[in-house]
């Protein structure tokens, strides 16, 4: 009887992948009052680097906007390793599109901050994410949209007309976990 792996979660490395910060209007919007209007839009996604290993990035991209004008645009892809051993695939896509985007994101949010202070912005304080909630949300509308697909099939191989099916082209990413997963936060703030 074989013996069962021992489960095992290890982050090997956090870092970041990809960063940039666009502040069109400076210097000119720091002379100016404004009531910018803030808006997060974050995605994940997981691709196999090694054996039982997995790098995680998180996306998150925050506009501020007076208007429609652009204030700042920033955007982070955090990212990091993570071994995963002894798990089943939907505990895998669980960790990877839910536990590890968690953990990767405070690493972002700090540095989201950073960098809007030394773009000469007041502090950018984003708020905790429920990624777990997210997670389920995302799986839930992607059974939906696999029923729908059936639904869709069915009615093509039974001779019906066809039903319409509701799709957004989303596909799922590595191990099951949603490729779509995206939060939109929209915040309203004083600046100078």
């Amino acid at each position: 009887m074989a013996e069962q792996q021992a489960k095992q979660l290890i982050l090997q490395k956090i870092y970041i992948k990809d960063m940039s910060f666009e502040s069109p209007k400076a210097p000119a919007v720091f002379n100016t009052q404004v009531a910018p209007q803030t808006q997060l839009n974050m995605r994940s996604s997981a691709r196999e680097v090694g054996p039982d290993t997995q790098e995680v990035t998180l996306t998150l991209t925050v506009e501020a906007k007076d208007q429609d004008s652009t204030l700042f645009l920033v955007e982070i892809a955090q990212a990091g390793i993570f071994t995963l051993q002894g798990y089943n695939e939907q505990e895998r896509a669980m960790l990877m599109g839910s536990y590890c985007p968690s953990t990767l994101y405070p690493y972002a949010r700090e540095a989201i901050s950073d960098i809007v202070v030394k773009g000469g912005f007041p502090q950018l304080l984003l708020q905790p994410i429920n990624f777990d909630a997210l997670y389920m949300q995302a799986m839930q509308q992607r059974q939906q949209q696999q029923q729908g697909v059936q639904m869709q099939s069915a009615g093509l191989n039974s001779g019906g007309a066809p039903q319409a099916a509701a799709t957004n082209g989303d596909v799922a990413g590595a191990a099951g976990q949603p490729a779509g997963d995206q939060q939109t936060e929209n915040r309203s703030d004083e600046t100078h």
